[in-house]
């Protein structure tokens, strides 16, 4: 019997693409750096998310908050554009940073959690920060139960760890959370670490030509 939805959240509950690059435009905008396509740099940002993680899991460096790995990958991907930022201040650059604080939602998530809410423990299960967690869910207005994740748990999806300390947390047994994601690999994890799994499609996440994540795989 089911207890608890925990869920992805880039991605799966909010739009990150489009939002990073609807705050990329105006930002560049704003330092008069034109010539960039927005969402071209919000997927080369994002490309540098599973590769910055990777090497926390590999014990190449110990574990450090997604907000400091975004800012890491954000310094990389405005040089990789050649954007001159020796005359933009520190807080011009961290302000850009907590882009990740201010997505949007995608159209079908406040009302379907509201519901759920009314008989289930919801909750994120997210790689992102508590800070980035409780500012996107202010910003979206979500009244997550509990905010789970990375920092809660000490590992990024998908070590195990990253999993089945969610029931320790919660009290529940792992059997009794259903992992939702739009991500194969994050559900095929959770299953092997002994949670139920929902697959929800968000076919566009990575743009109209996505070709990964449309269906479930398992």
């Amino acid at each position: 019997m089911l207890k608890a939805f925990c869920f992805d959240v880039f991605g799966t509950v909010f739009d990150w693409r489009n939002g990073i690059a609807r705050q990329a435009d105006a930002w560049l905008t704003r330092h008069g750096v034109d010539g960039i396509d927005p969402l071209e740099f919000a997927d080369a940002w994002r490309a540098r998310y599973q590769p910055a993680m990777q090497a926390c899991r590999e014990g190449k460096r110990p574990y450090v908050r997604l907000d400091i790995l975004h800012r890491e990958n954000l310094d990389a991907t405005l040089e990789q554009f050649g954007v001159d930022v020796s005359g933009i201040g520190e807080a011009e650059l961290e302000e850009f940073n907590r882009a990740w604080h201010r997505l949007d939602p995608w159209p079908d998530v406040v009302e379907g959690l509201q519901r759920l809410k009314q008989k289930y423990i919801i909750a994120t299960a997210s790689n992102g920060n508590i800070a980035i967690m409780v500012n996107l869910a202010r910003h979206a207005g979500i009244c997550w139960d509990a905010i789970l994740g990375a920092e809660v748990t000490g590992a990024y999806k998908p070590e195990p760890e990253s999993y089945s300390r969610m029931a320790g947390i919660l009290g529940v047994a792992p059997q009794e959370i259903c992992m939702v994601a739009a991500h194969n690999y994050d559900l095929r994890a959770a299953r092997e670490n002994g949670l139920s799994t929902a697959f929800v499609p968000r076919p566009t996440e990575h743009g109209p030509t996505q070709k990964t994540d449309l269906t479930p795989t398992s």
